[in-house]
Parts: C-alpha cells; sequence; structure tokens
C-alpha cells in the first residue's frame, strides 16, 4: 500500500494465498518467481521471512529452526542488478541502510524495522524519541504506554482492531496478516525517496560473465563453448505466470544460444 500511495503500480507475491491482498497478487515461491520476472519492474522488495532472526526465536522460541532467505534474495538481485530493497526486523543480518519506526510517522506502534538498500541515496530520516512504553505485561510488570504490541495475544497485546488504527492497514482484518505486516508509511517513504531521487541501483555488481555465479542462480546459467553464459533449459520453472507488464524492463547481458 505505501509505495501505491508513492504513486507505483503494485504487483504482490507470496506462498500462502492472500485474498484481502488489494493489488494483483501472484501465489508461488518468492525467489522463483522473481528469477522469472524481477526485471520486469522499476524497483523491487522483499521481505523474507523474519523467524530466523527476530526476538522471540533468540528467546521464547529459543531452539527452533527457520530458514534464512536473506542471502540468497541478496544474491539473486544482486546478480540482476535491479534497484531493490530488502526489509527485516533489527537482528536481522541486513547492513542497516536505514531504519524506521512508527514514531516517526506519529503511528501508535514501535515496529523498527531495517532496510537495505541498494544503492540508498535517499535523506535517511531522523529518529524521534519513544514517547513512553509499549502497553503490556512484560516480565510480570503492567505498563502503561502511547504504543501497542502489534504481535501475539494477551498481556495487553493490542487488538485486531488497534492494530489496523495503529498501522494505519484498513484492508485487512487477519491477525496473522496484521502482526507481520509492517506500516504503509514506511514503504510510502521509501517509495517517494526513490522517485526523487532515481534509479539508486541502476549499476549491475560486475559483468555477468565475468562475475561469479551466486549459488542460486547456478541452476540457471552455464558457460558455453564460447565461454559466454547462456541460460540452461533445465533449470526450475517459475510457479506462476508471468505478470502483464506494467513497467519497461530492466535489461542485463545475459544471452540465450539461439537454436
Amino acid at each position: 500500500m505505501g509505495y501505491y500511495r508513492a504513486g507505483f503500480d503494485v504487483v504482490g507475491v507470496d506462498q500462502s494465498p492472500r485474498p484481502h491482498y488489494p493489488f494483483e497478487f501472484h501465489q508461488a515461491d518468492a525467489l522463483e518467481f522473481a528469477h522469472a520476472h524481477v526485471q520486469d519492474f522499476d524497483l523491487v522488495h522483499a521481505s523474507p521471512p523474519c523467524q530466523h532472526s527476530c526476538t522471540l526465536t533468540k528467546g521464547t522460541n529459543k531452539g527452533r529452526q527457520y530458514i534464512d532467505l536473506i542471502p540468497d534474495t541478496r544474491a539473486l538481485f544482486a546478480w540482476y542488478g535491479v534497484p531493490s530493497v530488502m526489509e527485516n526486523v533489527q537482528g536481522a543480518q541486513l547492513r542497516r541502510d536505514l531504519v524506521l519506526c512508527g514514531e516517526m510517522f506519529g503511528l501508535g506502534v514501535l515496529r523498527h524495522r531495517v532496510f537495505e538498500i541498494d544503492y540508498w541515496e535517499g535523506n535517511r530520516r531522523p529518529h524521534q524519541p519513544h514517547r513512553g512504553y509499549v502497553r503490556g505485561l512484560r516480565h510480570g510488570v503492567w505498563r502503561d504506554g502511547p504504543y501497542i504490541a502489534a504481535y501475539g495475544k494477551g498481556g495487553g497485546k493490542g487488538t485486531v482492531r488497534e492494530m489496523q488504527q495503529a498501522m494505519d492497514i484498513h484492508w485487512t482484518d487477519v491477525h496473522e496478516e496484521l502482526t507481520e505486516a509492517i506500516p504503509p508509511a514506511y514503504t510510502e517513504y521509501i517509495g517517494a525517496e526513490f522517485l526523487t531521487t532515481g534509479e539508486w541501483g541502476a549499476v549491475a555488481r560486475g559483468v555477468p560473465d565475468t562475475a561469479p555465479i551466486p549459488k542460486i542462480m547456478r541452476p540457471y546459467l552455464r558457460l558455453n563453448a564460447a565461454g559466454r553464459l547462456v541460460a540452461t533449459e533445465s533449470g526450475p520453472q517459475p510457479s506462476a505466470p508471468a505478470p502483464r507488464p506494467l513497467v519497461s524492463p530492466f535489461s542485463v547481458p545475459v544471452m540465450k544460444e539461439a537454436s
């Protein structure tokens, strides 16, 4: 929603059905879909699953194993050289190019999130001092405050209605979707900065023929007899059809051999 408010046409991808999603949506493996279609867009945004890095995993859920998709997502975006944004929780192994908080936008949640942006040349919005506590029961102590906890249930955590109001999200009333969402004010700010500063990620890292092939790209590429990279015919196939192109493709010189 934030990118839409900033002026973008939006296409969403998730492995689970999202019937409340307000824009064009494809149920698919996000990395497979990105491999097939990422160059059709002016800007791509990824929010890999945060369970690997979140506080609950290091505390309440300690010992459980969660997959970390950040390295593969980073490698894929870098290979294609697309302007990209990756978002995750504060404990994630992302560059801290930008850190946003609900208080910066006058919201009723704190919800700090880290963004790795290639390459970030926008204005870094200054962090605002918090006005008090997050409401709820913590370690046996009840505290009141101007912010709600937009995760979990019980202990004074936010209700669905409170989460909708606090984050300015009104297109879904599904508790799980709200607990995983970020306020649209965050991406509206980033999208507006992108439109102001230009294609910050337009320079690919290296030339595909000479750059090391990231592990995630190896099923899709091979060197031909002339030493040039070409697409394989047997690599994994995307799990969703191509969306209607919304923008002019951003080209990177990967060849296909003539048949």
